[in-house]
């Protein structure tokens, strides 16, 4: 029991204390060998003198080395939890456990500033997705109003230059008039994007059906969608995320894997919203995350949830979480 007692007495003791007691304790069993031997050391000292001097020395190091690194372990376990945090993971924490008050202090203190971290990262991105988002309707807007009006007037002053035109200017004309109404297209599909009218007008789950057939047709590929219509009482900020991430994670899949097909799932469960984007495309080719996935990551952790991104068999699946309260 006394032995028990006294590591216990010692494991509260601070670090430095510990290594101070460390070392007296190594340099009063030195002490005292010294003083109890009867070895004596002579002027000039001779080859079995200095072998037990060395050797000594050397027992008295090594012995050192040892409590220090016994006392220091602690610190050295902390340093590996600290590499192994990931910053876009939210929620992840160092566990606290020791008698050690310096290691338990530091691992508190490292908590702390995480919980800063994340707090002023959601506050940072909630502040630019809110002005992202305003500037993406503004420009639709401008676009909506001022371009696809110009284009609009071009192509019917065109088409009226045609009809009063002679009959060798009429096919230029005609096909200047089908320039223009191309452009005004992809003027609206470019203000579509930038603005999900229908997330507003229909929900999430239409508009991620919307979303799935307008890419499918414009780029020739299958998209399909299996998404579950009962979300819970999911925010318009949980909305507005999920809808971006399916965006961005579609279009990677459609312009840079290769695929021929694309899958997007969204499904309620365990207090969860998860959204699962999987292709059948050529994979990940970069050794780090692109500005997309790294958007992905930011938006998801506005909303508490997470962002991961990793490679099948063939192809790639992006997969987003979020707590959502009320989903069973």
């Amino acid at each position: 029991m006394t032995p028990h007692r006294s590591r216990g007495r010692l494991g509260h003791l601070s670090l430095t204390w510990r290594v101070f007691a460390g070392n007296s304790i190594v340099l009063g069993i030195a002490v005292l060998v010294l003083a109890l031997s009867p070895a004596t050391v002579k002027v000039p000292t001779g080859l079995d003198e200095a072998v037990v001097l060395v050797g000594g020395i050397m027992a008295i190091l090594l012995t050192n080395l040892l409590l220090l690194r016994r006392a220091f372990a602690p610190l050295s376990r902390l340093t590996e939890l600290m590499r192994r945090v990931e910053p876009l993971e939210q929620g992840r924490r160092i566990p606290v456990y020791g008698d050690d008050p310096e290691v338990v202090d530091l691992t508190r203190a490292f908590n702390e500033m995480l919980d800063r971290l994340e707090a002023e990262r959601r506050d940072s991105a909630r502040r630019s997705l809110v002005a992202q988002e305003s500037e993406r309707r503004r420009v639709a807007q401008e676009l909506h109003d001022e371009v696809g009006q110009t284009l609009t007037a071009i192509v019917l002053q065109l088409e009226r230059l045609r009809r009063r035109a002679p009959a060798e200017l009429q096919g230029g004309l005609a096909e200047a008039r089908e320039g223009a109404r191309a452009s005004l297209e992809d003027v609206r599909r470019i203000a579509q994007r930038l603005r999900p009218e229908a997330l507003e007008d229909l929900g999430l789950g239409p508009a991620l059906e919307t979303l799935c057939d307008r890419l499918s047709e414009q780029s020739g590929i299958a998209v399909h969608a299996q998404v579950h219509r009962n979300l819970g009482s999911i925010t318009p900020e949980m909305e507005l995320v999920v809808y971006r991430v399916a965006q961005e994670a579609m279009t990677n899949a459609l312009r840079h894997a290769q695929a021929s097909s694309v899958r997007v799932e969204l499904q309620p469960g365990n207090g969860r919203l998860t959204l699962r984007v999987l292709d059948d495309g050529v994979g990940l080719d970069q050794p780090r995350p692109g500005s997309g996935i790294q958007g992905m990551r930011e938006r998801a952790l506005l909303v508490g949830g997470r962002v991961q991104v990793r490679q099948l068999g063939q192809g790639t699946e992006v997969r987003l979480e979020l707590p959502v309260e009320g989903l069973a």
